[in-house]
């Protein structure tokens, strides 16, 4: 379990997260949702200790504050939102990073089958900077992927933490993506997901919650989490909310409207 308790952040004298308690629980995808400067990335930057907190976060029971770098990378993958690759390395180089970092560094075979669930498979041999940006951002997935392939390890759970996963993907390949999120909570690992797309969060997640302020708001199932009240405080529009038969909710960007109108 990813155990969040009373954790706040500040960016020099700014608040940014305000006393947030939140719980991950592995076998399940948690989707946190927000406006742009809600706080989302500085929630998983603090999990990542990419950024200075106060308060407890825990994984698998070990504080965050005492685990060696070693330990947390045998436990958990990151696909930050923006990723930078300055030299020439290959596909395979960038997938094969990924996979040396954690307990898994001795099975190259892995690699291909990760590069493969992406949709990349043959590839591992192409210049990474060549790639286009959804091919580059499918790249690092699978990079994430290779790290924590086998989704339960000896000391328990194994996580992903995905910043915006399908921000630069064609549709395609953003349910693709989902998918693969959904499969690795299914066989038992835990996923934490910041997204923009509500739909296709309320598709895939567990649970969704809320930032606004810098504050948690409505963490649930989609379909409580994803009413009106909360949607509209955490944009800034009024918004309708549809549902389909056998289908959770969903919204049209055409329902949404600023307020005053």
């Amino acid at each position: 379990m990813l155990d969040i308790v009373d954790l706040s952040v500040r960016l020099g004298r700014t608040p940014i997260l305000h006393g947030l308690t939140l719980q991950a629980h592995a076998g399940q995808v948690l989707v946190i949702c927000g406006a742009n400067g809600a706080g989302k990335s500085t929630l998983l930057k603090a999990v990542l200790g990419e950024a200075a907190y106060h308060g407890t976060i825990r994984l698998n029971g070990q504080d965050l504050a005492t685990a060696r770098p070693d330990q947390l990378a045998a436990r958990r993958a990151v696909l930050p939102q923006d990723i930078e690759v300055a030299f020439a390395f290959t596909l395979g180089d960038i997938v094969a990073m990924g996979r040396e970092a954690g307990d898994l560094w001795s099975d190259p075979g892995i690699d291909a089958l990760a590069l493969a669930a992406v949709g990349l498979q043959g590839r591992d041999r192409e210049d990474f900077r060549t790639l286009s940006g959804g091919e580059r951002q499918r790249g690092h997935l699978a990079r994430a992927l290779a790290q924590v392939w086998s989704p339960v390890g000896p000391d328990g759970p194994r996580w992903l933490m995905l910043d915006e996963p399908v921000a630069s993907l064609d549709l395609g390949h953003q349910l693709m993506i989902m998918r693969l999120a959904r499969q690795f909570a299914d066989a038992g690992g835990g996923v934490v997901a910041i997204m923009h797309d509500l739909n296709l969060s309320a598709m895939v997640a567990d649970r969704m919650g809320f930032l606004i302020d810098g504050r948690l708001q409505a963490l649930g199932p989609p379909a409580q989490a994803m009413r009106p009240e909360v949607l509209e405080r955490a944009y800034g529009c009024h918004i309708a909310l549809n549902a389909a038969p056998k289908a959770g909710p969903w919204l049209l960007p055409q329902s949404c409207r600023p307020f005053g109108r």
